[in-house]
């Protein structure tokens, strides 16, 4: 058969296929974890799922991130689960003024929830633990009244944070801001935590990894912060990150 007939079949087959739809390369796979870079939005799945609908009324237990999601970002250590209602620091850094929730923003029941991996507390704090080293991550939570009062505080929040990013060479450091953006007014920024030795020029090295970070969320009429611990990278903040304000 001759180069030109066969070129000619060739592209008639391919014409078929293309109209039947057999060439058309499949959908990303839905395990795939997000790429977030510095200051983006990660907009929801989309894999035929009805986006969530944003949170009104008092904060519960069941608002908070539990133990189960550190397990699906690979920590394999039992993580035992603390609350509380009160008041108390939420960043605890010089760079935010080691405030409380109550100095800040005025309120005073505010849910607590630490995870760690020993049983033992510290400082009287039940979600704290004894051993620094233990503790996983640590949320605070709450219900601002209103979705506009929630913004203002999660934007309040965020701010104070922001000192954090510029610190002296050989002092730990927050990276650039990422920002995930579940559904209208279910959104969080996080911030990845970099080791002091990592910090050569005042500001997050590029091109390295977190160990863990600290996150501003807001759905609806809830508001909270969650610090990690856990020395997980961009992609395991990503997930809990996610996770912790899709539950909120």
């Amino acid at each position: 058969m001759r180069t030109r007939t066969i070129v000619v079949i060739l592209a008639v087959a391919a014409g078929l296929g293309l109209l039947t739809g057999r060439f058309v390369l499949p959908p990303p796979s839905a395990t795939d974890t997000p790429t977030v870079t510095p200051g983006a939005a990660v907009s929801s799945s989309g894999h035929g799922s009805p986006a969530p609908k944003p949170a009104s009324g008092p904060v519960t237990n069941r608002h908070l991130l539990t133990a189960a999601e550190f397990r699906k970002v690979g920590l394999a250590k039992r993580i035992y689960v603390r609350d509380r209602v009160g008041d108390g620091k939420y960043a605890n850094a010089v760079c935010t003024g080691e405030k409380t929730i109550g100095q800040t923003l005025g309120s005073s029941d505010v849910h607590f929830r630490g995870l760690m991996t020993s049983r033992g507390a510290g400082n009287g704090d039940p979600t704290t633990a004894a051993n620094s080293d233990d503790q996983v991550a640590r949320e605070v939570a709450d219900d601002a009244g209103s979705r506009t009062l929630a913004q203002n505080f999660a934007e309040r929040l965020l701010l104070e944070e922001v000192p954090c990013q510029s610190e002296p060479a050989t002092h730990w450091i927050y990276g650039p801001t990422h920002t995930i953006d579940v559904a209208a007014d279910i959104t969080a920024s996080w911030m990845g935590i970099y080791d002091g030795d990592l910090n050569t020029t005042g500001t997050a090295p590029r091109g390295k990894e977190p160990c863990g970070g600290i996150a501003i969320l807001r759905n609806g009429s809830h508001y909270g912060v969650l610090e990690v611990d856990a020395c997980l990278d961009t992609a395991a903040m990503t997930r809990i990150v996610r996770a912790a304000v899709t539950r909120l």
